[in-house]
């Protein structure tokens, strides 16, 4: 959608993005199939199939944001804002506006994540914690001593992404619940220019940050539906 408005051909599925896609395709597959021979008359894998849409959804529009960012920022040339032509400051604008959605709908994607697992695992978070997040449902494998092999797969990918996604959930942070996250830079900065002009942060390593967060997203999915594509079938095959 996003490509369309901005001009650009719609985007081809590959690489990670199109065998995560592939893989909760296949899920879906096997919870209609379910649906299908047994009728589901809790609608438990009805609820499962519209949950799993929605991940879909939240992956599809987590890398149009990144792509929006990525777009407008190479059209940011200047580096302080005092500095830029009103046409400049607009397309500034954009790239803020989707390098924080973009950031946001990472932890969004996880939690949203974190909730299906916690049903189809019968992990129990809420006990522990009323509102959980993905990270307290990933505890939780490890704390009931189940599925481990799972467990240990998605802490490893938290792991390799750790230095980027703990800087994004940083600025997460700060944007919902405290302020803007550029006010505060601008105010950091501000304090070491004294009257001068306020520079620009690095804003390709935002977004070579927002990006491995993304593919943090990405390797998170794939690794979740790949598995359960795969316990399901040997499940089927006994």
């Amino acid at each position: 959608m996003l490509r369309s408005l901005l001009g650009e051909p719609p985007r081809q599925n590959e690489g990670r993005l199109a065998e995560t896609i592939d893989a909760m395709v296949q899920t879906i597959k096997l919870l209609q199939k379910e649906i299908k021979e047994h009728q589901d008359p809790s609608h438990d894998f009805r609820k499962l199939e519209i949950w799993v849409h929605g991940l879909i959804s939240s992956l599809d529009e987590l890398e149009q944001s990144l792509f929006a960012a990525a777009f407008f920022r190479k059209k940011v040339r200047t580096e302080s804002v005092e500095d830029m032509d009103p046409v400049e400051r607009s397309d500034y604008a954009r790239y803020v506006y989707f390098y924080k959605d973009g950031f946001i709908r990472v932890f969004s994607a996880l939690d949203k994540l974190g909730t299906v697992l916690n049903e189809l695992f019968d992990l129990k978070t809420s006990k522990i914690k009323m509102h959980f997040s993905y990270f307290t449902v990933l505890r939780q494998f490890a704390y009931l001593k189940t599925h481990t092999e799972l467990g240990n797969q998605l802490i490893a990918i938290k792991e390799t992404y750790r230095e980027s996604l703990g800087v994004l959930r940083r600025r997460r942070n700060t944007e919902i619940h405290y302020m803007n996250s550029e006010m505060k830079d601008d105010l950091w900065q501000r304090h070491q220019a004294l009257f001068g002009k306020v520079a620009l942060e690095d804003l390709d390593q935002h977004i070579r940050e927002l990006e491995q967060g993304y593919r943090m997203v990405c390797d998170t999915y794939f690794t979740v539906f790949d598995y359960i594509n795969q316990r399901w079938k040997k499940i089927a095959a006994v």
